[in-house]
């Protein structure tokens, strides 16, 4: 049982990489756009996306907490595969909401679900809850590195038809699911069999509205930054169209994006560490500020240049801000406060996304970044300050008692 465990850790990292190897995204804006797409009709596709995930997001963490995480991990990678499957036919702005509607599907079986079994593998190897965040990082690295050279071999391949581009991308989206057949169901809180879990959404609401003033506001601060980031990484591409550069350049450019992202997935870890959690999180409220309002001013290579620094924070708070929410989560409703916490995200999008993409179409891309700029300086007066003093003062009663420098824990 220890060694199936044990491979379990590994499984999940694997099922991560395929998961995250997209040929697609470096040049997901051109191919839409060859479809007929506008870049606002772009962002309200995405919308219909984020909405499909809304409705299905907290249903399918749910799910994995009570009827277990590899069943929903197996739906999750046969929808990832027929999504792909159905690119190669898809036409259009109808043709393209299907495929975005099982993808929707996709993301919201294995979101949650594969972070759930990460975590409960490795308590059930330890005996104890632990500390995670090297796990984190690990998982972090590898979806971003997957992701990193998914882009480099799609830059190329678009080049030479996105048409061989979808085939392969739609060929390689299966291996996630021979991944997802190899885990084995780990036990959780003592019950190992599925279905006989009980999840009260009483008792969540009371964990996570009620409890922990810190995991209240991370579960908050959580989404309010991945829409910091994700906003821009929808901007990239048209950005990078405007200062006319080839689809090959995009591949480079987006690995070398993802590939800031994974090195700051292992930076977070010893940064946290090393200078304490209330630098870290400084860190992590500042540098969307730099890099949108970078990139808005400056334009070209050096708004290229500063876009680095959003992959960077990206990389961070998916480290530190995700193990502060799973490290206060008890195993039996994990997968469903990550589902829910995702849901946020994604209503947030359905509110934001469309209006963003109308305002570069209509008043060009600067607009629309500049606009987002101040949607980070908000974020940190409102959101990631209330966030550091939380932790200052845990942190100073900590030392109070133990002497040494705490994490946000």
């Amino acid at each position: 049982m220890v060694e199936k465990l044990q491979r379990n850790i590994n499984i999940v990292y694997a099922l991560a990489f395929f998961h995250m190897f997209l040929l697609i995204v470096p040049v997901l804006v051109p191919f839409f756009q060859s479809k007929g797409l506008s870049l606002a009709e772009i962002f309200y596709l995405q919308a219909i996306y984020a909405g499909a995930i809304v409705v299905l997001e907290a249903p399918s963490g749910y799910f994995a907490d009570v009827m277990g995480r590899r069943l929903a991990l197996l739906i999750g990678a046969l929808a990832h595969g027929l999504g792909f499957f159905w690119l190669n036919f898809a036409d259009g702005f109808w043709g393209l909401v299907i495929f975005e509607l099982i993808l929707g599907m996709a993301v919201s079986m294995l979101s949650g679900a594969d972070l759930a079994l990460l975590y409960d593998s490795e308590r059930a190897l330890a005996n104890e809850e632990g500390d995670h965040a090297q796990s984190l990082s690990q998982l972090g690295f590898t979806k971003s590195l997957a992701e990193g050279l998914g882009a480099l071999c799609g830059g190329l391949l678009a080049m030479w038809s996105f048409d061989v581009m979808i085939l392969v991308q739609s060929l390689t989206a299966w291996v996630c699911l021979w991944m997802a057949f190899l885990v084995i169901e780990p036990p959780v809180d003592n019950v190992s069999e599925p279905g006989n879990r009980v999840v009260s959404l009483k008792e969540i609401y009371q964990h996570v509205a009620r409890g922990d003033r810190i995991l209240r506001m991370v579960f908050i601060a959580l989404p309010v930054y991945n829409l910091a980031t994700i906003h821009v990484a929808w901007l990239i591409q048209p950005y990078w169209d405007d200062m006319g550069l080839s689809l090959a350049l995009f591949g480079a450019l987006w690995f070398a994006q993802s590939l800031t992202v994974a090195l700051a997935s292992k930076c977070g870890y010893l940064l946290e560490r090393t200078r304490g959690a209330v630098f870290a999180l400084v860190v992590i409220g500042v540098l969307p500020v730099i890099g949108t309002f970078g990139m808005a001013w400056l334009g070209g290579w050096g708004g290229v240049a500063l876009c680095f620094v959003l992959f960077f924070c990206r990389g961070l708070y998916q480290v530190i801000l995700a193990n502060a929410l799973n490290r206060r989560i008890p195993g039996r409703f994990r997968a469903t406060v990550n589902s829910l916490n995702s849901l946020l995200f994604r209503f947030g999008f359905i509110l934001t996304g469309p209006f963003v993409g109308y305002l570069a179409d209509m008043h060009g891309i600067s607009a629309a970044l500049n606009l987002l700029g101040i949607w980070s300086v908000l974020a940190f007066l409102v959101v990631m300050l209330p966030l550091i003093r939380a932790v200052r003062i845990l942190e100073a009663g900590r030392l109070s008692r133990q002497g040494n420098q705490g994490t946000v824990e």
